[in-house]
């Protein structure tokens, strides 16, 4: 078994997850490109040879083997050269921005799967008291009815809640395995290991002001980064277009050795252009700007969107655990123990400490899931970068 701290999930996350391992990928894919954009135009050889023979004319040449040599140089258009790399860079440095947004979602995801596990270890430990009491409760109703205290009805109640709070307890463990199976492929953990998930949700936390986060987010979030960097690639681009309009001439040298005689020349091959002047290129060009920028448009929409519902959640999460901790669960455990007193005193039946019990146990998952949903939000605003993770030892 793998005793498992949040450190520790997220520290095999970064190494073993697939999802990051695509984004450095990425990343390496996108700098080879700059490469490829910095490389010259490669020269072209030009080499072969046959035979020559002579005509039945009057002053034929002289028949042999001929051979000719030749080369071609592209001479690159220094804008054009300046535009692709330019692009290729910005291309590069959004999908570094792309890997940092990956690694905030990886992470975020591996949080989100470890509180679950703790919710769902907590809920277990929730249900195994309840059935104690439960089973508590049955011997004791089983006693008093074969001494002839309590009628039949009373143990049948009594079993009937304990066949119950026996089911809740397999479905808290059910939910429990499939946790621990959401943040096994979020880690990326080995199929043979046992995991065991070592923490607690963390206590409350004040939040800056709304505005202070919206600014937060805007500035420090890879999405508008990467967006950004698009727009200047797209940009470059259609730059490196409007370049390529100007025609690109390629130098040319040859030789060629006949029979009877030698000669070398050299010259200058320009392209023409008179049908097409890259209208099509340079609109399409111009296209990917308007989308990029309409791109970096809807990532700020979506993450100030995402910004006001993580929020809303922790503040209405914080006010839920707040009024569940000061009120219900404190009168939900006084029923509890009020109704057990009663019920050993003869003054009350086991209904009566039976409907305490399920109050309090629906009192204690609300409590569990109101600070998940805080715990949740509050993972979600570290991952738009609105607040800055919390350090632990």
């Amino acid at each position: 078994m793998l005793a498992l701290s949040l450190d520790d999930a997220i520290a095999m996350a970064e190494r073993d997850s697939p999802r990051l391992k695509q984004s450095r990928a990425l990343v390496q894919h996108a700098e080879a490109q700059i490469q490829t954009a910095r490389a010259y135009s490669n020269p072209s050889l030009e080499i072969y040879a046959g035979h020559q023979s002579a005509r039945p004319i009057a002053t034929p040449a002289i028949p042999g083997l001929l051979q000719h040599y030749a080369g071609y140089q592209p001479i690159e258009i220094p804008s054009e050269r300046r535009a692709r790399l330019h692009a290729a860079q910005h291309i590069a440095e959004g999908s570094r921005f792309a890997q940092r947004g990956t690694g905030l979602a990886v992470t975020s995801q591996v949080k989100h799967a470890f509180y679950d596990t703790l919710r769902r270890r907590e809920e277990i430990g929730y249900a195994r008291e309840n059935l104690t009491l439960v089973e508590d409760l049955r011997r004791r109703v089983e006693v008093e009815v074969k001494v002839g205290e309590k009628g039949r009805l009373e143990l049948t109640r009594a079993e009937a809640e304990l066949a119950r709070a026996r089911f809740d307890v397999r479905s808290a463990e059910l939910e429990y395995a499939t946790a621990i199976a959401s943040l096994r492929v979020a880690i990326a953990a080995p199929a043979g290991v046992t995991l065991d998930p070592q923490g607690t949700l963390e206590d409350r936390m004040e939040l800056p002001p709304v505005e202070q986060l919206r600014a937060d987010v805007l500035h420090t979030h890879p999405a508008v980064a990467q967006s950004q960097a698009e727009i200047e690639a797209a940009k470059s681009s259609l730059d490196r277009e409007r370049a390529a309009r100007m025609p690109q001439p390629t130098l040319f040298a040859e030789f060629e050795n006949q029979p009877d005689l030698r000669y070398w020349r050299a010259g200058l091959t320009v392209p023409l252009p008179l049908f097409d002047r890259r209208r099509g290129q340079i609109a399409a060009a111009k296209a990917s700007v308007t989308q990029a920028d309409a791109v970096l448009e809807q990532s700020r929409l979506e993450l100030l969107g995402a910004l006001e519902r993580s929020v809303e959640q922790y503040q209405l999460a914080d006010q839920q655990v707040a009024a569940l901790e000061s009120g219900s669960l404190r009168a939900a455990e006084s029923a509890v123990e009020a109704a057990k007193a009663a019920y050993r005193l003869g003054e009350r039946g086991i209904l009566e400490v039976l409907d305490a019990q399920r109050v309090l146990q629906s009192v204690r998952a609300d409590l569990v899931d109101a600070q998940f949903e805080r715990q949740s939000a509050l993972v979600d605003l570290e991952e738009l970068g609105a607040i800055a993770p919390k350090a632990r030892p």
